[in-house]
């Protein structure tokens, strides 16, 4: 409950700082109030943090020291400080880092002022230096958002005398703005041309947002059946009701397409929140939201820790991508978190997809979750037909990987003025180099990964700690020359294939490591959007909602790829995946879409039920094998990951870990483990796995809390805890 505390009392601050407790504090002149942000020293520094209510009367009222100062900003709101502490309880994170996670904005506890922008205002002149080229395209790239002299430097790799020059010049103007403009308002007054399925479904979530209250629904819609519309319809009785909403993305390269979207429906863009924002644009976003001048944000999942002041939707658009799930630092999955967000705040949960996870299928199938569906595209639009190439059955050579079959469909389809999408989920050129002399692998030298050839960099790539270093000539094991081969294809290899098959054709590809910015990465998108590209190569990232209207044929190149490993949701995942990917063939109903899944394994009963489309039963068949199986969503899971530069040191922890399992045995849990992790180092450090299964019901997290907290890792040694984990690398 919210307190005021009057001066020199005794208050409970949180810090972002790795103490893992509340500290105690004076209130300063003029007192204080639960929630407010606040300056307090810790040491000789001076750090944020947040009056959490009554200090714990711990240490010596005398000896305490006073808060520095009340920052100008709204306070924390009781329903995200108990989010906080929920989502620290669930996830077994210390409460300062979940701080952390809401307070990662800088300034926040500067005085309102103007700041120094820049943007431009003239003509090029027609010879320029590289460096100022640079700060005129960076300038471009940021399409008018606030810029200061700090990021535009950053951005163009420049020192501030090029951008100074340009101002002298003309061709840049350098003014002065207030800091922190409120965010235009949004119109909810228009309406959405719906049909069909879509007028049902979006007068339920209409009906939802106005009664007010949690909910959740599931709004599940075949690619192309219009989601979007449906759930902006959701949005604008938010907005109605003087509420403010949350739409989450998967990827960056998504906003620039939804916020033209949600532009031309609300007369005006919304708030951004993710990594492609500037430092200066996350203060003001983060400012707006806390004061309610920013009625909607689009954002990545930590936008899901913003101060929000009137929370009354949160949207989680294409629910069961994996990238919702955080797996470094604090370890959560935004999709679960918006639902304990809007348990909280009492707001409705619409999640979004064509493919929902199996967690929110069986949710909605057992009632906890309301279910409304789209079956049918948006107007004249057809699903694509879906084909198998039995890859058996062709005659490649080593280095080709394109069938006869799918060529030709390339052929008339580009012959047609129309697009195709060729689709493999491997980055770079070649996933592995290898000498042909004495058979080695080119490793990390710092993790146990083969390294990526990327040859449009020219450099091997670890795709786990970043770590690059040159193509070799000679091997680095027998020091043979000449005889450092790559192995298998990436998208950069498919490229070379395709260049050479299609010669005349325009070739695209979309990949995230080949972007130097989100902002390239979306200008590329819409160029391809706009025709700019008959043949298009992409990776997963293709797959993730993007509108081609002249793409009619996707191939995917190896569709068993997913299949391989242990992984219990590789099936899940690659039926997703295959499903997404073939949805972006058609959409614009002027001919159907055609997706050819290349396998050589056509009988496989994913590939089967890709094939066959009935994606309910796919969904019953893989319920009942997880419920068989005790496993997630019937079933509950724990990763324990331990890491160290001792390989030895950290098994030894492990296995005495192991040995100590009586709080896990009395909740009915069992302990796998320990046992080398699928990459067993990275960044040189060695990682441990144990799994803890349990029953759905029982007390998880408290028997977690009290085994782990038997022992003291050793130093160097790190224990990480990953409650209900998506990946088992």
């Amino acid at each position: 409950m919210d307190r005021v505390f009057g001066a020199g009392e005794r208050v409970g601050v949180l810090t972002a700082e790795p103490l893992g407790r509340v500290l105690d504090y004076r209130a300063p002149e003029g007192g204080c109030g639960s929630g407010d942000f606040v300056e307090v020293p810790l040491g000789p520094r001076k750090v944020l943090g947040v009056v959490w209510g009554q200090g714990d009367g711990s240490f010596d009222m005398a000896k305490l020291r006073s808060i520095s100062r009340v920052l100008d900003a709204p306070p924390m709101r009781d329903e995200l400080r108990s989010f906080l502490t929920r989502a620290a309880d669930y996830t077994l994170t210390p409460l300062s880092a979940m701080l952390r996670l809401a307070t990662r904005t800088p300034g926040l506890g500067a005085a309102p002022g103007t700041r120094r922008i820049y943007r431009l205002a003239g003509p090029a002149p027609n010879k320029l230096t590289d460096a100022r080229l640079r700060v005129i395209e960076a300038l471009r790239d940021y399409g008018g958002a606030s810029v200061t002299l700090a990021e535009l430097c950053e951005a163009a790799s420049c020192t501030a005398s090029v951008v100074k020059g340009l101002v002298t010049l003309g061709v840049i103007a350098e003014e002065d703005a207030p800091r922190d403009l409120p965010f235009p308002s949004l119109n909810p007054a228009g309406t959405a041309r719906l049909m069909g399925d879509q007028v049902a479904a979006g007068d339920a979530l209409v009906a939802a947002v106005a009664q007010g209250g949690y909910g959740t629904t599931l709004l599940k819609g075949v690619t192309g059946s219009g989601k979007t519309e449906v759930y902006l319809e959701a949005v604008a009785e938010c907005l109605r009701h003087g509420r403010q909403a949350l739409v989450l993305l998967p990827e960056i390269a998504l906003t620039a397409e939804f916020l033209t979207r949600v532009e031309a429906r609300f007369g005006a863009r919304p708030a951004e929140w993710h990594s492609g924002v500037t430092m200066t644009e996350r203060r003001r976003v983060w400012k707006m939201v806390g004061q309610g001048a920013a009625q909607m944000v689009v954002g990545a999942r930590s936008a899901l820790f913003l101060p929000f002041q009137h929370l009354g939707l949160i949207v989680v658009d294409e629910e069961h991508d994996t990238s919702y799930k955080q797996e470094e630092g604090v370890l959560y999955n935004a999709r679960d978190m918006a639902v304990l967000r809007a348990a909280i705040c009492g707001c409705q949960v619409v999640l979004a997809s064509a493919t929902p996870s199996l967690e929110s299928w069986v949710n909605a199938d057992q009632g906890k979750y309301t279910r409304l569906d789209l079956g049918a595209r948006y107007g004249a639009a057809e699903l694509p037909e879906m084909r198998a190439i039995d890859m058996r059955a062709e005659r490649l050579a080593a280095d080709r990987w394109i069938s006869e079959p799918l060529a030709r469909a390339v052929t008339a389809r580009v012959a047609a003025g129309e697009q195709a999408l060729l689709f493999l989920n491997r980055r770079g050129f070649a996933p592995v180099t290898i000498c042909r002399a004495c058979g080695h692998q080119v490793g990390c030298d710092h993790c146990d990964a083969r390294m990526v050839e990327h040859r449009f960099l020219k450099r091997l790539v670890c795709h786990q700690c970043g770590a690059t270093k040159p193509v070799p000539t000679a091997c680095p094991e027998c020091k043979v020359e000449g005889r450092m081969a790559p192995v298998g294809p990436g998208v950069e290899r498919l490229a070379e294939e395709v260049t050479a098959r299609f010669p005349d054709a325009r070739v695209a590809v979309l990949s995230s490591d080949l972007f130097g910015s989100a902002r390239a990465l979306k200008a590329q998108i819409e160029s391809i959007a706009q025709g700019g590209a008959d043949i298009i190569i992409g990776t997963q990232i293709v797959a993730k909602g993007h509108n081609f209207p002249l793409l009619t044929l996707v191939g995917v190149i190896d569709a068993d790829l997913g299949l391989q490993g242990s992984d219990l949701r590789a099936a899940e995942r690659t039926f997703q995946l295959m499903r997404q990917v073939a949805g972006r063939a058609g959409r614009s109903g002027e001919r159907r879409g055609v997706a050819l899944l290349q396998s050589h394994q056509p009988e496989h009963p994913v590939i089967r039920a890709i094939l066959g489309g009935d994606e309910e039963a796919f969904w019953r068949a893989e319920a009942a094998e997880r419920r068989a199986a005790g496993v997630p969503p019937y079933g509950r899971m724990a990763g324990i990951i331990l890491s160290g530069p001792d390989v030895q040191k950290v098994f030894d922890f492990g296995g005495e870990l192991a040995r100590r399992d009586g709080p896990l045995r009395r909740i009915g849990a069992q302990v796998f483990g320990p046992a080398p992790a699928p990459i067993a180092r990275v960044r040189g450090r060695h990682r441990v796995r144990l799994l803890v299964k349990a029953d759905k019901g029982v007390p998880l997290q408290a028997a977690l809390a009290e085994w782990v907290g038997q022992l003291k890792p050793p130093a160097n040694l790190r224990v990480a805890v990953d409650i209900d984990p998506q990946s088992f690398f």
